[in-house]
């Protein structure tokens, strides 16, 4: 698949969809391209609690193939307070709702990734594990990711982010569900106390060798840190 024979569009907050959107869909389905549909669920929000976003959840995610003609849908619960996919709650959201699904459906099954920390800390990548060790144990397809610093600053991200996403889910890869969630207990105890306080990090010129596109010696110190706290945790790397 070519990245420009894949379409994205959202859904609106919360289980509604207009004719803007049906309208642009039915054009993508006539010109053949493969579409993404995403909706990021609010915590907190209209919903409700976490057992009401999770109904919600599977609810928007049903709609994007039934209703829209998805081939992916890409999720996102995202809390009300925190912004953020890697908060417990959203975790938790993000479980139940894909274990579902890839439980009773064979459907494709994406999430999208924002932290709270920003690139080159320990948290941010922390925060970016835990949700890849969860994606992956509760069977979905596509990690999307990573919004660093909420997806909301400026020049906030970079492919190490993305580096460690990619594996923490390899590791995680056959976990059972049980370990998967002690490990997953053990991460967030290391950066829940972190959310009134989180570090901004640094920005991509900051953390990243301009003329060659590597990541700074600092940035692979910080990469190895987290590494031996996640081991610590119980991940096997």
């Amino acid at each position: 698949m070519k990245h420009s024979d894949l379409h994205e569009c959202s859904q609106l907050n919360e289980m509604k969809v207009d004719m803007a959107m049906m309208n642009v869909i039915s054009a993508w389905h006539l010109a053949g391209n493969n579409i993404l549909v995403e909706q990021m669920p609010i915590i907190g929000g209209y919903c409700g609690g976490v057992e009401e976003t999770a109904i919600c959840d599977i609810a928007t995610t049903i709609a994007s193939f039934a209703l829209l003609n998805a081939d992916i849908h890409l999720g996102g619960p995202i809390h009300v307070r925190w912004g953020t996919t890697t908060n417990r709650q959203s975790l938790q959201v993000a479980a139940h709702t894909a274990m579902a699904l890839d439980t009773n459906t064979d459907l494709l099954l994406g999430n999208q990734y924002y932290a709270m920390a920003g690139p080159c800390t320990v948290m941010n990548l922390l925060e970016t594990a835990a949700q890849a060790i969860c994606d992956t144990a509760s069977g979905r397809e596509l990690l999307s990711g990573v919004a660093s610093a909420k997806g909301v600053v400026k020049n906030k991200v970079s492919a190490m982010e993305a580096r460690m996403m990619g594996e923490a889910s390899m590791a995680a890869c056959g976990m059972d569900i049980s370990d998967a969630n002690n490990i997953i207990d053990r991460i967030l105890g290391e950066y829940e106390v972190n959310y009134y306080n989180p570090p901004k990090g640094k920005t991509f010129q900051e953390c990243y060798d301009l003329d060659n596109i590597q990541p700074t010696d600092e940035y692979l110190d910080v990469y190895e840190n987290a590494l031996s706290k996640l081991s610590d945790c119980g991940i096997d790397f």
